[in-house]
């Protein structure tokens, strides 16, 4: 009889990132594929001020913050809790002759442990692709929420990305998922409906997929006001480099209070 494999925990979401293969496809993310169109649109919208204080959750290999940076953007700090990603966003930095960037080690779903993120609030947060919900289990997402929200000043902004279960062309292949639920025939690694845990050449990758109802769930318990959301598709049309790094998502946009 084979043996169960382990549920995918936030350990093993960690190690999946400090992998080669993923550091290496994220390092490269952030030297050759940069800001996304869409991602900028949103972040100069609800960001015009280029002095605010912003955090990047999730950093990786600092892809987001260092193309803020040359965008103008100066007061800004990313983190990751993957050592080996947040290694190579400092890296890159230095490589470019960026100063002023803050890159930090540290958990999103036990912010109150790092004290540089607590000493003074944020003017407004990102959790860029698809980062939270690379967070596994519900109530760990919603610890990273809570904790994020406490980060922030009352009126700060957050931008956030999902992939998700709404998606039409996906329906019937959801519908075999929830029937295998049903039938306790899911992979045993799996944490709750909706996650995805597979193997490509960028080594391992989790990821839960919500539906509308769910984000809007989870950001009102944790405190936040949902303001709109949109596809990707629907912000910009992305480069064939952005368009091969990713596959279309949704960009949501909450604030404090």
């Amino acid at each position: 009889m084979s043996e169960i494999p382990p549920r995918v925990d936030g350990a093993t979401v960690r190690d999946d990132y400090n992998a080669i293969n993923a550091v290496l496809h994220y390092t490269r993310a952030a030297h050759f594929v940069g800001l996304w169109k869409s991602e900028l649109a949103l972040i100069a919208k609800y960001f015009p001020d280029q002095t605010a204080r912003l955090l990047e959750a999730g950093c990786g290999a600092g892809r987001v913050t260092v193309g803020l940076w040359h965008q103008g953007y100066r007061n800004l700090t990313g983190f990751d809790f993957a050592a080996e990603l947040v290694d190579q966003a400092l890296n890159l930095a230095q490589e470019q002759g960026i100063t002023g960037l803050t890159f930090l080690h540290a958990d999103a779903t036990r912010l109150d442990a790092c004290q540089p993120l607590v000493d003074k609030p944020f003017d407004g947060l990102l959790f860029m692709f698809n980062g939270l919900m690379q967070i596994p289990g519900r109530e760990s997402r919603r610890a990273a929420l809570q904790g994020l929200h406490r980060l922030v000043k009352p009126g700060g902004h957050f931008i956030f990305t999902t992939h998700d279960r709404d998606d039409p062309k996906d329906v019937k292949e959801w519908a075999k998922e929830a029937a295998r639920w049903a039938q306790g025939e899911q992979d045993p690694r799996l944490v709750e409906f909706g996650d995805r845990y597979f193997t490509d050449d960028n080594g391992n990758t989790f990821m839960h997929l919500p539906d509308r109802k769910e984000v809007l769930e989870e950001l009102a318990v944790t405190g936040w006001t949902y303001l709109e959301s949109a596809t990707r598709n629907e912000l910009a049309s992305e480069t064939p480099k952005v368009r091969n790094f990713s596959d279309n998502c949704t960009f949501w946009v909450a604030r404090k209070g």
